[in-house]
């Protein structure tokens, strides 16, 4: 039996941690609503995230992070871009004082605004600056969802250490759920991270009523997009993006109603505000904080990613959807297959 601390306790870090529980592992789930803790705790449910859907009675949720991490040997990072500095400060410095190392994998998809740093990079800094092989990133098609009713995933699981990948691929592993290790972490990490941006756009063409047309476009230029941003700044591997934490993450998360992104775009396509759209949402849409990012990164490298920078003029500059779509379909003609 191995211990898992979970950092996260929203619908996908609960899914990931039943799962993980199923194999026998002893989970505890760490976040910041009592509430949940208690029916997590109590009911073995979690209806504010995953409704009608039961956690495996051995995991249990705490507040207090200490009592998470004693006795760790893996920690598993599933909270929202914004939070994981702040947390990932707070585990480097329990885990210094206790001198233990346990294994950091991280299933959050984003990059931080203002140093452009993704996940991995976060997490080297505040806890392993001497081991980045210590980390490693899970990443691919896959809505908590779907996981929790056991529907048949394959996702990718990345890391600097083959060791290490292929210890998670064991781990996290079973008959519906399987990973394919990859040697390429920044191109995992870049390519679910701005998946989330594009999917955001394709949202919006179904709120504005396109068609099948429009949406393979999206998909493919988008595709474009993110290698171009990956090899060009992260020097990501290309094949990467052809791959399940590519393409394929892509396709789900720009054709499902699951995903909060593809809703958020939607909901902007159809008229409303993103104020609106962000209250009333109930969980983080990473996409609109990666943006932020992904524009300051075309801004000062020059990348051209006009999708993205249509996406944060409509979220951040009030730019007209209307007018966006008539831009970009009015940009000078292109090579279509460049880097």
């Amino acid at each position: 039996m191995t211990k898992i601390a979970v950092l996260g306790a929203g619908s996908w870090g609960t899914v990931l941690g039943s799962m993980l529980a199923d194999k026998g592992n002893e989970i505890v789930l760490y976040g910041n609503n009592e509430e949940v803790n208690q029916e997590i705790n109590e009911h073995h449910t979690n209806e504010l995230y995953m409704k009608n859907w039961s956690v495996n009675e051995t995991a249990t949720a705490t507040g207090d992070l200490n009592k998470a991490l004693d006795g760790a040997e893996v920690i598993l990072f599933v909270l929202p871009t914004q939070a994981i500095r702040i947390v990932a400060k707070q585990v480097g410095q329990i885990l210094t004082e206790t001198g233990r190392k346990p294994l950091i994998v991280t299933a959050t998809k984003g990059i931080e605004p203002g140093t452009k740093k993704l996940i991995s990079e976060i997490l080297t800094e505040e806890i392993y600056p001497n081991d980045t092989d210590k980390i490693v990133a899970i990443s691919g098609p896959s809505h908590a969802e779907s996981v929790a009713q056991k529907d048949l995933t394959a996702i990718s699981c990345a890391s600097t250490s083959k060791t290490n990948a292929e210890s998670v691929q064991e781990m996290f592993s079973n008959d519906y759920f399987r990973l394919y290790t990859n040697s390429d972490l920044v191109g995992v990490e870049v390519a679910g991270a701005v998946k989330n941006v594009i999917a955001i756009a394709a949202g919006i063409l179904v709120g504005k009523h396109y068609g099948d047309d429009a949406k393979a476009a999206l998909m493919t230029r988008g595709l474009a997009e993110i290698t171009r941003l990956g090899v060009n700044y992260f020097g990501a591997d290309p094949m990467t993006f052809s791959g399940l934490s590519g393409i394929g993450d892509l396709i789900v998360t720009c054709t499902s109603a699951n995903s909060r992104n593809w809703r958020c775009g939607r909901q902007l396509g159809e008229g409303k505000s993103l104020d609106y759209v962000l209250q009333n949402m109930g969980q983080v849409v990473e996409g609109a904080t990666t943006v932020k990012a992904v524009h300051e990164l075309c801004q000062e490298k020059q990348i051209d990613m006009p999708i993205s920078e249509a996406i944060y003029r409509v979220l951040y500059e009030n730019s007209n959807v209307d007018a966006e779509i008539t831009k970009m379909m009015g940009r000078s003609p292109k090579q279509e297959i460049r880097l």
